[in-house]
Formats: structure tokens, C-alpha cells, sequence
């Protein structure tokens, strides 16, 4: 059984909407902030990456970051350019791109349930990441960033969301990225009522994305309600929130790999053990278009990119049978000494959004040496692997579109 909840959702006034949204906090340094921010003062960076209003050189973890985070929001909302909802509803999120389109339920899920796995994890969070979202949660009293949620998808629910979509939207906006975002709000009680009742009927949930802002909301939940000697469940601090989209809309992206070096060997010796586990063919493409194949380039003068087709046989393991997976165990770490990809600098990650092309510029430039263009994990991976209480090895899962903050806001009070 999942729990959906109604919230006053604090938004933008419809006419601010694309001035205030913003890219998710964790997408962007702190200088691309300040940059995309410089001459749009309504923007929700300066709540999300509120570091931008400080001197360059401020920790960014400093007591006048959240404190400016809090002190912007409440400006912003004595300002008027955001309002809050009369009474507690729901919404329906809706994000384009291209051909592209998914529709979610935005509302608020329950904190114990994350806690007690009901709603299923498939990531490590970093505790400096957790106390990062926990003390901005704690000193705006808000929830600012959003958690991409995903479920089997439900007919009912999916019935209901096209009726909400045939209404008006609150906002209909393209962002400067090209991705359009449409909100539309359920305030009819019935309609509210039907959605939380089919949502007691999926289990489980899965985190897709936003596993630190989560943890962060789970502690805050903690801590408020062992302060509360009067704690009933029904406050808001019991609440965190997302957006749960059914599975088969979800689109991921791959998430490419390029090192640094060969480990010491040779492009020979590397590619004689390489290929004991994986034939190696030339590939007129750079993107794999079936799992457990992998495209490689090493340069131009070396062939270009070549097709990596994994010869070993499959283990009945969730987890082993991902494709990042198996680059790990059989390419990354026993042939190129990474042991730890999180901590290890000789490896670094490319979002699928910057493509290809950015992977060659990459080994063409020289400061890398190879590139391993990598086959999409499946949503029914994710789960799987989550199902099976697993952490999927880092930098997995490449969502988009991307959810923008400041769209809607979960107050604590």
C-alpha cells in the first residue's frame, strides 16, 4: 500500500512560473548558477543554490548558505511571486521533449514508508550530500526539490490523469532547454479521493531519482517528530515531495564512462585482454542498440569505435547483469585498476544528454584515452535490482527530461 497525500502546494503566480523555475540544484556548479541567474532575481537558483548570492569563495556548506536560502524564499513569497493553494490538492506534472512525453502525480508520499522500504532505493547516498538537503529542508522549513518516483503503471490512475490533462493547465511553459513543462492541479475532492485510493493499491514505490533529497526528508521527519511530544503522524514533516510517474513513460539515458588510461598497458596489450571476454568488431555507430554490447573508441587513429560484445555468461544476479556491471567487474576494474569508480580520478562520467560526439572530443583532445559509450539501464532493471534490496553501481541511470524546482514547494509548517 502507498500513500499519496494532498498538500498547499506553494508555486509561482502564473505569470513568474518561467522566470522561477529552475534546473534541479544537483545539475549545476555553483559558477553556471551565477551565471544563469545573474540577471533573473526571481529565479529559484537563488533558493536552490542560494551560494550564488555569497562571495565566490564561500563554503558551500556554511551557515550563511542556508541561511540565505531561507531568508530569499520568505522574500519571495512576502513579494508575491510565489502563492500558496487555498486547500490541499494534488497535480499532474507533465514534461516534453521532442517526441518525448510523460505525465506524473505530484503530491506528497510518506516518510515512514521510506524508511520502512516500502519505497524502494537502488542508490548509496554520501552522508555530506544527506546533511547538505537535511539542513536546507531544516532551515527553509520547505521542501524545495522535487523526488522523481516511479510505479507499475495503473490503469485507473492513468485514466484519471488524461481527464485532469483535457482541463486547462496552471502553467504550460518551455523552458531555455527546449523542454516544455505543464502543470495542471486536481482540487476536486472526488477526483483527489479516487487517486489516493488507487495509490494504496501500488506497491511498491521506486526512487528513480532523488535519493539524497529523500534521506534528507526522512531525517527531518525523524528529528521533528521526536521533538513533537504531541506528534500524531499527520503533520507535514511526515511527508516528503515527489512526483511518481508510471514506469513505462520514464525515458533513461545512458551514462558513459571515458579513463584516463590504459593502466600502464599498452593499446595492444589492453586490447588482448579485452578481447577474451568481449569480440570486438568495428561498429559504424557510436551508441550501442542492444544491452550487453558496449561501443568503445580509442582515437581515430586507432579504427574509431569499435563494437564490445560480451562473450561471458550471464549471472542470474539483478545487480551483475547490468551492463555498467559488467563493464565494472569485467573491463573497468580487473583490466584498468578501477577498484572505486565514486573516489577513482582516472575515471569520469558523461551524461547521455551531451552525447557521443562529446566522448570523442574528449579522446581526440588527449586528456582521455578511452571511451565506453554505454546501452541505456531499463527501468525494469532499476527495479529489479531494487527489488532485490541491491545498490546499482554509480552513475547507472541518466533520467530526462529533468524536473525543474520551484514549480511546487512542500512546506513544513
Amino acid at each position: 500500500m502507498s500513500c499519496l497525500r494532498p498538500f498547499r502546494a506553494v508555486r509561482p503566480d502564473p505569470g513568474k512560473a518561467h522566470e522561477v523555475a529552475s534546473p534541479p540544484y544537483d545539475v549545476l556548479s555553483s559558477e553556471e548558477a551565477r551565471l544563469l541567474a545573474a540577471d533573473s532575481p526571481n529565479s529559484f537558483l537563488h533558493i536552490n543554490k542560494s551560494e550564488i548570492d555569497l562571495p565566490a569563495d564561500t563554503d558551500l556548506y556554511a551557515d550563511a548558505v542556508y541561511a540565505r536560502a531561507r531568508d530569499n524564499f520568505k522574500r519571495m513569497r512576502a513579494d508575491g511571486i510565489f502563492i500558496q493553494d487555498e486547500t490541499p490538492c494534488l497535480y499532474i506534472y507533465t514534461l516534453e521533449e521532442g517526441s518525448h512525453r510523460q505525465s506524473g502525480i505530484a503530491g506528497c508520499f510518506s516518510a515512514q514508508e521510506y524508511l520502512d522500504n516500502h519505497i524502494r532505493k537502488h542508490e548509496h547516498t554520501r552522508k555530506d550530500k544527506e546533511d547538505d538537503r537535511t539542513r536546507h529542508i531544516d532551515e527553509t522549513s520547505a521542501q524545495t526539490g522535487v523526488v522523481l518516483l516511479t510505479y507499475a503503471h495503473d490503469a485507473q490512475v492513468d485514466a484519471l490523469i488524461k481527464k485532469v490533462m483535457a482541463r486547462p493547465a496552471l502553467y504550460d511553459f518551455t523552458a531555455d532547454d527546449g523542454i516544455r513543462h505543464i502543470l495542471h492541479r486536481i482540487a476536486d475532492t472526488a477526483e483527489i479521493d479516487s487517486l489516493t485510493a488507487s495509490f494504496k493499491n501500488i506497491n511498491p514505490l521506486y526512487i528513480a531519482d532523488g535519493h539524497h533529497r529523500s534521506a534528507g526528508a526522512s531525517i527531518v521527519y525523524e528529528r521533528r517528530k521526536a521533538a513533537n511530544p504531541k506528534h500524531t503522524g499527520d503533520e507535514e514533516y511526515c511527508f516528503f515531495l515527489a512526483v511518481a510517474f508510471p514506469d513505462a513513460e520514464l525515458q533513461i539515458l545512458p551514462y558513459n564512462r571515458v579513463l584516463v588510461d590504459l593502466f600502464g598497458q599498452s593499446d595492444a596489450e589492453f586490447l588482448k585482454k579485452l578481447g577474451e571476454k568481449f569480440t570486438i568488431t568495428p561498429a559504424d555507430h557510436a551508441s550501442p542498440k542492444e544491452a550487453k554490447t558496449i561501443c568503445m573508441y580509442m582515437g581515430k587513429a586507432n579504427g574509431g569505435w569499435k563494437l564490445l560484445r560480451y562473450t561471458g555468461a550471464l549471472a542470474d544476479d539483478p545487480l551483475l547483469r547490468l551492463d555498467v556491471a559488467i563493464l565494472q567487474n569485467e573491463v573497468l576494474q580487473p583490466l584498468l585498476g578501477i577498484t572505486d569508480p565514486k573516489k577513482d580520478k582516472r575515471i569520469d562520467f558523461v551524461g547521455g544528454t551531451r552525447g557521443t560526439q562529446e566522448l570523442e572530443k574528449l579522446v581526440d583532445s588527449g586528456k582521455f584515452k578511452v571511451a565506453f559509450s554505454m546501452y541505456p539501464t531499463q527501468i525494469s532493471e532499476l527495479m529489479a535490482v531494487a527489488e532485490a534490496n541491491q545498490i546499482m553501481p554509480p552513475k547507472s541511470t541518466w533520467f530526462a527530461p529533468k524536473i525543474r524546482d520551484g514549480i511546487l514547494v512542500h512546506v513544513l509548517e
